[in-house]
């Protein structure tokens, strides 16, 4: 008995073309967007991908290494999961408005709308509000799909016009709308009331586990009931996230109990998730500590703390950023149905 036949190499000829013209789009995509960011002074910029920390997100993963010193010694590195680190410091150096298509590498990741290795674009206004960066989020979701001509984006039977007025639900209107959760009453302060959600969730029909944290039950409900609804017939803007969830992002100045944080939908994908950013050195060392014990309590791994972010962070002006999955946009502005369809080497297991 024989198994299944492997696929070709993703080199051969004949393979290379079914995607080609996906992949000549992306590159007109790119050029386009990089002449948007050039028309209002942004600088684009190119930063390291070994770092000393790759981030310290609960469930992120990073590629882990190390560099052989001229004497043998062993510097643990890592392949970072996002360029914001280094371009926040670019911030406190003095940088005003910066880019990056940066190549980015998340382990534990892959499928149709996962790669272990791909591209984020990113970018950064010092001294501009969040809704600046939501503004230029929805301009390059709707500069793609005119680049390419697509009259509506589509993945998995969903629709949505780019070009139609945005729908902007905060999280608070989203767990209502669709799940029938107050989520602000499940709020204690700036921290989660983990039996006030647990609940709210339960009576919802959402099953929770005995060692879920509130964020675990957030992310369930998110998952279930919020985001298969969003990005349907138009682009969603999911905006002032709870804040036990505001990450990188500052709280807002008139509600400490949300966080100026954002992300974009387009039939039910994530394309971009960004903040109005937190530059309070201190608070952003708690929610690090607090997120690695948890990441230890989880995975049983823990990554360093960048010191020099943290240091850069307290001379960093007032800022906004975003960061978009580059090669998501590429396919829904192409109708490719896999990321992997407009990457131009597939990742190892696709060959």
């Amino acid at each position: 008995m024989t198994g299944p036949i492997p696929p070709s190499p993703w080199w051969q000829p004949s393979r290379h073309q079914d995607h080609r013209a996906f992949l000549l789009a992306r590159g007109l995509i790119t050029g386009r967007l990089r002449r948007f960011f050039t028309d209002q002074d942004f600088v684009e910029v190119e930063t390291g991908i070994l770092q000393v920390s790759p981030g310290n997100e609960t469930h992120l993963h990073a590629p882990a290494t190390a560099l052989l010193t001229p004497d043998g010694r062993r510097q643990p590195r890592y392949l970072r999961t996002s360029p914001e680190f280094a371009c926040k410091k670019l911030l406190a150096a003095g940088e005003p408005r910066i880019f990056e298509f940066a190549r980015v590498f998340r382990d534990r990741e892959r499928g149709a709308l996962h790669l272990a290795e791909f591209t984020m674009l990113e970018w950064y206004r010092a001294g501009a509000p969040y809704e600046d960066v939501i503004a230029d989020t929805l301009a390059v979701i709707r500069l793609a799909a005119a680049t390419t001509g697509i009259g509506a984006f589509g993945y998995r039977g969903k629709a949505a016009d780019p070009l139609a007025e945005a729908e902007r639900l905060t999280l608070a209107e989203a767990f209502a709308l669709y799940a029938g959760i107050d989520l602000l009453a499940t709020l204690d302060g700036a921290a989660g009331d983990r039996a006030a959600l647990a609940a709210a969730a339960g009576a919802a029909g959402i099953g929770v586990a005995a060692d879920d944290t509130w964020s675990d039950i957030f992310s369930k409900v998110l998952v279930e009931r919020i985001e298969p609804r969003l990005g349907q017939g138009r682009l969603s803007v999911l905006y002032d996230y709870p804040a036990p969830e505001a990450a990188l992002a500052r709280a807002r100045p008139t509600d400490p109990s949300v966080a100026e944080r954002f992300e974009v939908y387009a039939c039910g994908v994530e394309l971009a998730n960004g903040f109005g950013e937190l530059s309070d050195a201190a608070e952003q060392r708690r929610r690090f500590a607090a997120a690695m014990d948890e990441k230890e309590r989880r995975y049983g791994e823990r990554y360093p703390l960048d010191e020099d972010f943290l240091a850069a962070l307290a001379a960093m002006p007032e800022a906004s950023g975003v960061a978009l999955g580059f090669d998501r946009l590429v396919m829904l502005a192409t109708g490719a149905v896999r990321v992997d369809q407009v990457v131009w080497q597939p990742p190892e297991e696709s060959r």
